[in-house]
């Protein structure tokens, strides 16, 4: 690893000493009161945030001071965790440390994705590997896993050279993941994927198949190498949340049964549920089965899958809402139930060009909160491509969300 410069390395310990300060002041304090409610199953006050990931070319890249390469890395994910605070003053729970989740993952196809991407875009179009999935069902067939604690070590204790009498560096593991649709979208383009559950439905069941069974394998892998870690309290679940729970081990695991997971299938959003039953519902079941709480749900309807099958998930913790779909139903089915209604708001109230609507915003969150009355409750703005660089309209924004929670949510 390359050496850091005097300089990088002031600014990295100074970002630490931020960090270190704002995990220990009294607004944390309050913060982490609300994901302890939520470990706990209370139905208190729910955390609100917004999340840039979207835009991250306005509210990281403009702050990044160092020059090396290695220290970049360092800075990005200091300047990443304290955004939420920093910028926009939302609930982001904020740890003394340094963490570092383990270096695995898995790939479950192997082969890779033609995309033309727009010029000073997101978009980008898909163009298919192959518009017959059973004369190339082969491509399928390479999908690989691999963990590299040794790296992940020597990255801790270079970076723990650096801060880790600040921050202390952990090595930690998020929860894990078993994307399936998605990686196969990307491959195959949303079109095939939809005519082949009608065309080829046993190459498509063969596809899937062969996903699910590389994750399984995956897991039994971490599993037999003793690779495993608590996912819980700071640990990051992938729709961009937390692990905060009192039903999972906080110090030690075995088996991925003691772990969260994370599913979605944002793709089969325009199916109807008994063609995600068919060719989604039996690959996750699967999956669900060996994981100790699951969460799940990107931008994809749910209001209308959970009543024939993921309500048969009984460790399904966390079940994100987005705007796509029916949210006072979806309100009615999780009220009283141990399940975080995972609220996803619309983006265009603070993505709009011109002032900030409050009036609007507000009434717009009045539905929200009313429909996740008696409900574990969590709100996370995420889908927001900019917000013109303006920060104290995201802070507003923050604001305005918590009004509508104090005025308008029942516990």
């Amino acid at each position: 690893m390359e050496q850091i410069s005097q300089s990088d390395r002031e600014r990295l310990r100074a970002l630490a000493h931020h960090k270190r300060e704002l995990a220990e002041n009294a607004e944390n304090a309050r913060i982490m009161k609300l994901w302890r409610a939520q470990a706990e199953g209370r139905r208190d006050t729910p955390p609100v945030r917004l999340l840039y990931s979207n835009f991250s070319d306005a509210v990281i890249a403009p702050r990044h001071e160092c020059v090396g390469a290695e220290a970049r890395k360092i800075e990005w994910k200091l300047l990443d965790e304290t955004v939420g605070r920093d910028l926009f003053g939302d609930d982001t729970p904020l740890s003394p440390t340094y963490d570092i989740p383990l270096f695995a993952s898995a790939d479950p196809f192997g082969s890779h994705p033609n995309l033309t991407r727009a010029e000073n875009s997101k978009g980008f179009h898909i163009n298919p590997v192959t518009d017959d999935l059973e004369a190339d069902i082969d491509l399928f067939k390479h999908g690989s896993f691999h963990a590299d604690p040794e790296g992940t070590k020597a990255w801790a204790d270079f970076v723990s050279e650096i801060i880790g009498d600040i921050l202390p560096v952990r090595i930690t593991m998020n929860g894990l993941t078993a994307a399936m649709t998605n990686p196969l979208v990307q491959l195959i383009g949303m079109e095939n994927y939809y005519l082949a559950m009608y065309d080829t439905p046993d190459a498509l069941h063969d596809i899937m198949n062969t996903a699910c069974t590389l994750y399984e394998n995956y897991f039994d892998m971490l599993e037999e190498k003793g690779l495993l870690l608590p996912t819980n309290d700071f640990s990051m679940l992938p729709q961009e949340s937390f692990a905060f729970t009192d039903e999972l081990p906080h110090d030690h695991v075995t088996s991925t049964r003691e772990m969260w997971g994370f599913l979605e299938s944002q793709e089969t959003t325009a199916v109807a549920p008994e063609t995600y039953g068919e060719f989604v519902y039996p690959y996750m079941d699967r999956l669900v089965k060996r994981w100790g709480l699951l969460s799940y749900g990107c931008c994809e309807r749910v209001d209308n899958i959970f009543e024939p099958y993921l309500s048969r998930w009984k460790n399904l913790r966390k079940l994100s809402v987005s705007p796509f779909n029916d949210e006072k139903k979806v309100g009615d089915l999780l009220r009283g139930a141990n399940i975080v209604y995972y609220s996803k708001p619309r983006a265009e109230y603070v993505t709009n060009p011109g002032p900030l609507d409050e009036e609007a915003t507000l009434l717009y969150f009045k539905g929200v909160c009313e429909a996740a009355s008696g409900c574990l409750f969590e709100i996370a703005q995420r889908e927001v491509g900019t917000i013109f660089n303006d920060f104290n309209r995201g802070r507003r924004y923050v604001e305005l969300a918590r009004e509508a929670v104090e005025k308008y949510w029942k516990p």
